[in-house]
C-alpha cells in the first residue's frame, strides 16, 4: 500500500501530468484560434479602397453576417460569389475568405467570373 502512494508523490509522474496537460491546453487553443480564423472574413486593399471611394461602410456586426454567408457558400463549393448586402455588392473568394472588390448597388450591371451569389439579410 505505501507503495503506491510514494507512486502519486513520484516527481515523475508529475512532471509527465504537467507537460501531458500544457499539450492538451496548446491544442485546445490552437483550435480555438484556428476556428477564429477559419470564421474571419479579410478585405483586399482594392476592396478597401473601393469602399472608401464609394463612402461604403461595414461595422462589425456586418462581418459577422458576412462570414455567415461565406461558410455557408463554403458548405455548398462556391468559389466566387457575389454577396448582396444592404446598399453594396461584395465580390468574394471563398476559399481565402477575403472580399477582393465593392460596388454600390447603381454599379451591378453585369457580374461574371463568379459561381453563385447570396442575397444576405
Amino acid at each position: 500500500m505505501s507503495m503506491e502512494i510514494s507512486r502519486v508523490h513520484d516527481p515523475a509522474l508529475t512532471a509527465q501530468n504537467i507537460v501531458s496537460q500544457k499539450k492538451e491546453q496548446n491544442a485546445a487553443l490552437f483550435s480555438k484560434v484556428l476556428d477564429e480564423k477559419k470564421q474571419s472574413v479579410k478585405l483586399s486593399n482594392h476592396a478597401r479602397k473601393r469602399l472608401t471611394a464609394r463612402d461604403l461602410h461595414l461595422h462589425n456586426d456586418d462581418y459577422q453576417q458576412i462570414s455567415n454567408a461565406l461558410t455557408e457558400l463554403e458548405q455548398k463549393g462556391s468559389k466566387e460569389s457575389l454577396l448582396l448586402y444592404k446598399d453594396m455588392g461584395l465580390i468574394a473568394n471563398i476559399h481565402n475568405r477575403t472580399i477582393i472588390t465593392a460596388m454600390n448597388m447603381q454599379e451591378i450591371n453585369t457580374v461574371t467570373n463568379i459561381d453563385s451569389t447570396k442575397f444576405i439579410k
